[in-house]
């Protein structure tokens, strides 16, 4: 009896097979690939905004509770606010577009380091200091570096007890200030960083004349330069009113002097983080700044309500 053994077929994958799975897989890959990419990219840009507002929020918050403790008084020649438009922009490779120094009067809560009233020894039971910010670009930790600069917001509170000592009561708070200057520069005094500009505008009630007739009107007032009509490179609240030379105004000097400031609005621009290690890199024409900050700044604004004068 013959018996046929059937032997197993041991055919492979044919060529064509071969690469058609081999399409197949790429396809699969660079879709994939292509949908992490995606994916990191919206994170990292996600987290960079993220980061922005958080440093913008802790800039304006700070400012807002100092502006809505300013201290002034009407009937002397002391200067209580001074807000100026810095000569000279920080920046390198990109300068900032707009940086106020700004020097007023607060009754800030966290003077003392905000141990008010329980070391009896360093509370001298004063409630206004001076509050300063200034931009600058710089380390924000090593003084003298140059590898890691940034756009670095500083805030510098003095106590009231040297407040008084050495500040108030003076016709010239900026010159006053001076003794102080260098403290501003000093790691303990850091806000945030990557404030790339920040706007003040000032909203002074205005009683206007015209003719025969005349209205309160509402006056903003940007320190620095801007596209706003209404600007001035300095103002200074004293005691005998409101100083400042305001191009585009159709308000007098003399009604400005006599109005009073019941509002203010920060607006600033902050950088990623990406962007401040770009700016480090290469320097921009004016073109390429437009687009760079289009692209990788964010803006911010506040409107302040200020008590009254």
């Amino acid at each position: 009896m013959n018996t046929q053994r059937i032997v197993p077929s041991k055919r492979g994958f044919t060529l064509l097979e071969l690469m058609v799975a081999m399409v197949i897989t790429t396809i699969i890959v660079t879709v994939l690939v292509s949908v992490t990419s995606i994916a990191i990219d919206t994170w990292n840009r996600s987290r960079a905004e993220l980061r922005a507002a958080r440093q913008a929020k802790t800039m304006v918050d700070s400012m807002a509770r100092d502006f809505e403790a300013m201290v002034t008084r009407r009937g002397n020649k002391y200067e209580w606010l001074s807000a100026v438009c810095s000569e000279k922009l920080p920046g390198v490779k990109l300068a900032s577009t707009n940086a106020v120094e700004l020097i007023f009067f607060s009754g800030a809560t966290d003077r003392y380091d905000g141990e008010i009233g329980i070391n009896n020894k360093q509370d001298m039971g004063g409630d206004v200091s001076c509050v300063a910010y200034r931009l600058d670009y710089k380390d924000p930790i090593d003084k003298n570096g140059n590898i890691f600069q940034t756009f670095v917001l500083n805030r510098l509170l003095v106590n009231p007890d040297n407040t008084f000592k050495d500040l108030l009561g003076k016709p010239d708070l900026t010159a006053a200030f001076g003794i102080y200057s260098d403290r501003l520069d000093e790691v303990r005094n850091f806000l945030c960083e990557n404030v790339f500009q920040f706007t003040i505008t000032f909203h002074v009630e205005v009683t206007h004349v015209t003719g025969t007739t005349s209205q309160v009107v509402n006056v903003p007032v940007t320190i620095g330069q801007t596209s706003t009509d209404q600007v001035t490179r300095s103002l200074k609240i004293k005691g005998t009113g409101i100083e400042a030379q305001v191009t585009g105004s159709t308000v007098t000097e003399d009604e400005l002097k006599a109005g009073r400031i019941s509002a203010m609005a920060v607006s600033l621009t902050v950088l990623s983080d990406f962007a401040v290690d770009e700016l480090r890199k290469r320097p921009f024409t004016e073109d390429q700044k437009s687009d760079f900050l289009a692209k990788k700044a964010y803006q911010y604004s506040k409107l302040v309500q200020i008590p009254s004068m």
